[in-house]
């Protein structure tokens, strides 16, 4: 084809598993890549897997990702003819794919012209209005606008949003007047540091709807097609968790109408690239959101069911090739189910838990799939999403995706950070979500559980996997007397001690080698007999009164990091002598993560009640409310708004009322 310009060198301008999902696509078609990252990402894998890779610097998002002069600067020094923008940051601005094209460059994605028609949400809705589409009442709030008569206009519960961006950022449900005002402003906030523009809206809210979404696929020919639905009903703070394609709740009649309705979206605007259209469906009905004019996280279930490669189409079109099949030669196989491994705790309402990954080792098998941003030593920071890896699983039938996907996560090795693995697995194999009831209040209503039970004898397997590698370990390092039998004596001696804390137990642990070759073991004073089969430095491999199992196990100072068939567990060992206890600041409210203190809401000396909001923490790209405990007197206020406060530090000092 004539106007076909071949792409040599493709610039990505984003970050972690987006990146690395890119360059695996980019490498496939033969096209060399260019990696740009931050002074905190330089370390990160996707940086060492580009062909080349380009310091912007900086910190944060704004120092970095959100510098189009920086990500134009890198495209000259790298020689790169084509940008990729991933998702999130800049993927849909319009003012960042003028500027690529303005230099001479490849724009991976929809022209400017029909992102700035339909990437902004309120403009997506002026636009679909004549055309029939079924929209949600929704009101722009400017700075000096009457948000409380725009909200009594629409009804409470409303709905605040992020114009200009997604992924759950800048998104606020208020059920009263009250607390609209500080909604919108920290809403505005969070927004114009993701995004870049903190144009906010007000939506009417419909609560137990579901989201599903049709992804759609243009070129610059006039072709469009429609890649059928995803699933994306499963949310915590407005961010997907779950996503699967097809819907269980959309059939060939509905799918068709939300079909119709997409393309309607796309060829308003000569829309071309890849897309997602979203809706809220309520029984039959569906309602119109918004317009993503860019990839999605969840792409790989539609990549899942259709067998195309997403990436590979997005830059196809860029090139100017044509699409290489209509709507009727698409097909549905199977059914595929998404879930976002994430650095947060669902005990603490899914705060971010930065920290070091210890340990990484993804799934294995047919019909799984795992997008990573990660590997074993990889540091989750506090500047971005917390997201670490999505993992994906096909099968013939919806159950059996669940389960694969659900076995697959026990699986999956990631130690050292506390992460929503166990919540996942929950979501998985609760009966509501085999059953499809998967609407946006899933996680509220089915209340899965945010961590795994593990049972006594899982947990005394762990520690005694645990005392024996450590004891292997030192067998190894012996430089001496090394054909000696482990534990041998010329007298009769006490057991080998050791002590391991697991949440709130304590499990002692004494051991001593028999002559059989096995060892005697107690735990708790609850004897066993333990044969050890196999033993190396990565894990063990043991029969316990006959039971066999086989542990991977790391140890991190005082951790011991344990995996078995159900999953993981992680122990600290107690050391033989307490450490002197210190004094603990009575009433004081503690940072739940490391974060930078946006703003204050009170001052010493304050009545405060309980649920009152005292001060907002900014962590991964969120805002997280620090709200008074109990009804009391501010007596010390440790932070201003700007401060950088690290995990467990007092911002707060109160003082309870009588």
């Amino acid at each position: 084809m004539a106007n076909v310009v071949p792409i040599r060198r493709l610039l990505i301008a984003n970050r972690g598993e987006i990146a690395r999902r890119i360059i695996r696509t980019a490498h496939a078609m033969g096209i060399g890549t260019v990696a740009v990252y931050s002074d905190n990402d330089a370390t990160a894998p996707f940086v060492a897997e580009a062909d080349t890779a380009i310091s912007i610097g900086g910190q944060t998002a704004a120092e970095s990702y959100l510098d189009v002069g920086k990500l134009i600067e890198a495209c000259k020094r790298s020689g790169a003819d084509a940008v990729h923008p991933g998702y999130g940051f800049l993927s849909e601005s319009a003012a960042f794919a003028e500027a690529v094209t303005a230099a001479g460059l490849i724009w991976v994605g929809p022209s400017p012209k029909a992102i700035r028609a339909i990437g902004d949400k309120l403009a997506a809705k002026r636009l679909l209005k004549p055309l029939g589409v079924p929209l949600l009442e929704a009101f722009e709030v400017p700075e000096n606008a009457d948000a409380p008569a725009l909200a009594e206009k629409i009804g409470y519960p409303v709905l605040i949003k992020a114009a200009a961006g997604g992924g759950g950022r800048g998104m606020r449900i208020v059920e009263k007047p009250a607390d609209l005002p500080q909604a919108i402003e920290s809403a505005r906030r969070e927004a114009a540091a993701a995004f870049g523009d903190g144009t906010v809206f007000l939506e009417r809210w419909l609560s137990s709807a579901r989201h599903v979404e049709i992804q759609i696929l243009g070129d610059k020919h006039g072709n469009l097609v429609h890649l059928f639905e995803r699933e994306c009903s499963i949310q915590r703070r407005h961010q997907k968790i779950v996503e699967e394609a097809p819907s269980p709740a959309v059939d060939a009649a509905l799918r068709e109408r939300m079909g119709k309705a997409a393309l309607a979206a796309g060829r308003a605007i000569g829309y071309d690239s890849t897309g997602t259209v979203e809706f809220l469906v309520s029984g039959r009905e569906f309602f119109f959101l918004e317009v993503n004019t860019r990839l999605q996280v969840e792409h790989p279930v539609t990549e899942a069911v259709t067998g195309l490669d997403l990436v590979r189409e997005q830059l196809r079109v860029a090139e100017g090739e044509a699409l290489g099949f209509a709507q009727q030669d698409l097909r549905i196989n199977g059914h595929a189910i998404e879930v976002r491994l994430c650095a947060e705790d669902p005990e603490k309402n899914f705060l971010p838990t930065p920290g070091t990954v210890q340990v990484w080792e993804p799934p294995a098998g047919d019909g799984i799939r795992t997008d990573s941003g990660i590997e074993s030593g990889s540091e989750i920071g506090i500047a971005f999403d917390p997201m670490m890896a999505k993992i994906i699983a096909w099968a013939p039938t919806r159950r059996e995706a669940a389960t694969k996907l659900a076995r697959a996560l026990e699986a999956t090795r990631v130690q050292g950070i506390v992460h929503n693995r166990d919540f996942l697995v929950s979501c998985l194999r609760s009966p509501e979500f085999l059953r499809g009831e998967t609407d946006t209040d899933f996680i509220a209503n089915v209340k899965p559980n945010p961590t795994r039970a593990i049972d006594e004898s899982e947990l005394h397997a762990a520690a005694i996997a645990a005392a024996l590698h450590d004891r292997g370990s030192r067998l190894r390092q012996m430089r001496i007397l090394k054909t000696i039998p482990g534990g041998f004596r010329n007298s009769v001696m006490p057991p080998e001690q050791v002590s391991y804390a697991f949440r709130d137990a304590r499990l002692n642990l004494a051991y001593r080698p028999a002559r059989d070759g096995s060892i005697a073991v107690t735990v708790n004073e609850r004897p066993c007999r333990v044969v050890e089969f196999a033993i190396d430095e990565r894990g063990i491999d043991l029969a316990i009164d006959g039971r066999r199992c086989r542990h991977s196990v790391l140890a991190a100072a005082d951790k011991r990091f344990i995996h078995g068939a159900a999953g993981d567990v992680e122990l600290a060992e107690l050391p033989r002598f307490p450490a002197p206890e210190r004094a603990e600041q009575r009433g004081g409210l503690k940072a739940p993560m490391p974060g930078k203190v946006m703003s204050v809401m009170v001052a010493e000396g304050d009545l405060v009640e309980r649920g009152q909001a005292l001060l907002v923490l900014e962590a991964m790209k969120m805002e997280h409310r620090i709200d008074a405990p109990w009804d009391g007197t501010v007596k010390t206020l440790n932070v201003t708004a700007g401060d950088q406060v690290a995990n467990g530090a007092i911002l707060v000092i109160m003082e309870q009322a009588e």
